[in-house]
């Protein structure tokens, strides 16, 4: 969108050395979330990594040169060494990120928080409150999180709210809108849903296409005209690389004389980069034994070799779209779920056939 605004010239693609990690410490989380990824709740799960562990990891994905840790679970400040690894983290040179529920940050420990110097925390909302608290299963979960962003902001963290879209809650997000911008919050993250854990199980509620598009919509007329304003916030969207070539679009119908101009950058962005540019670890992952960098690079895995494939061995409309250099397959994980294949097309993809020839 900045480059709507004041447009830059198109530099040498990069190309990191390795991957952004998002590592699941723990399972464990004090909610029990509809959309849950990762199928958590607050109970103690067997066979996680150890600190002792983690720190093992750790070592490797310096040495690796991952340049990127967020710290997410479950709820990430329910581990018991949680400040320990985040501020070994800091120390060892990572940027390091916390994702969490926000309710449990409080004024018992908001300054411990300030004082590891996250470079950024990312707080979930479903909503406005009776919504959130609906999604959440826990009543007064909204009016807790909202504390730990003000806490936050108090301290000036870099804080962002991150909104999962589904069918049941679209109709809060220009609420939620509002209530970053009344609270002057830096960050908003849009999040698809994605078909893994209880996302899986309720991906009969997924966002209804139009609704998908009409939410897009507002986000880039947001993002814009609070650009316009001076408001230099930051908008991100994830698990749907359709959003890439949406927005394409609506610079086509909003600025035409630009479209060639985004489409370059768009292009060199490239679009899904899981397998490539994004790693997740989860609580029991087998990094236990056998180092994240060695995993990383074994191509005799089928899924990751293709993964790392250019171009991805698609199938469907996925396959003969004509935006892959954009989009790259979309979120593979989404095919698989439905079908079993992980390159058949993406179910989740909400452009029609006419705009992904």
């Amino acid at each position: 969108m900045r480059e709507l605004i004041n447009p830059t010239p198109l530099k040498p693609a990069r190309k990191p050395a390795a991957p952004v990690v998002i590592w699941n410490l723990i399972r464990r989380c004090n909610l029990t979330c509809k959309h849950c990824y990762t199928t958590s709740t607050d109970i103690d799960f067997p066979n996680e990594l150890t600190t002792s562990q983690i720190y093992t990891v750790m070592d490797d994905l310096k040495e690796f040169k991952v340049p990127v840790l967020i710290l997410s679970g479950g709820e990430p400040l329910l581990h018991p060494d949680i400040f320990a690894i985040s501020r070994r983290a800091r120390d060892m040179g990572f940027y390091v990120a916390l994702s969490s529920n926000g309710t449990k940050i409080s004024k018992a420990n908001i300054d411990e928080i300030a004082d590891i110097n996250y470079q950024y925390i990312g707080v979930s909302l479903d909503g406005i409150k009776d919504t959130h608290d609906q999604f959440r299963r826990v009543k007064g979960s909204f009016d807790q999180a909202l504390s730990g962003i003000h806490l936050c902001l108090d301290k000036g963290i870099k804080v962002g709210l991150r909104f999962t879209l589904t069918q049941d809650n679209a109709q809060d997000f220009p609420a939620l809108l509002q209530l970053m911008d009344d609270n002057n919050i830096d960050k908003f993250y849009l999040s698809h849903l994605n078909y893994g854990g209880r996302g899986n199980r309720n991906r009969k509620d997924d966002a209804h296409f139009a609704m998908t598009r009409d939410t897009m919509d507002l986000l880039f007329e947001t993002c814009y005209a609070w650009l316009k304003e001076g408001k230099d916030r930051e908008f991100v969207t994830g698990n749907n690389d359709a959003d890439a070539v949406y927005f394409l679009h609506w610079v086509a119908r909003k600025f035409p004389g630009q479209v060639e101009h985004i489409k370059a950058k768009l292009q060199q962005w490239g679009g899904n980069s899981s397998g490539v540019n994004v790693a997740n670890i989860d609580n029991l992952g087998n990094v236990k034994n056998r180092p994240f960098s060695e995993i990383w690079l074994d191509t005799t895995d089928p899924l990751m070799a293709g993964l790392k494939q250019q171009p991805r061995p698609l199938e469907g409309r996925c396959a003969s779209c004509h935006y892959q250099d954009i989009c790259n397959g979309n979120t593979r994980v989404r095919a698989a779920q439905t079908t079993g294949n992980f390159w058949a097309e993406d179910p989740g993809c909400y452009l029609n056939d006419i705009e992904i020839t």
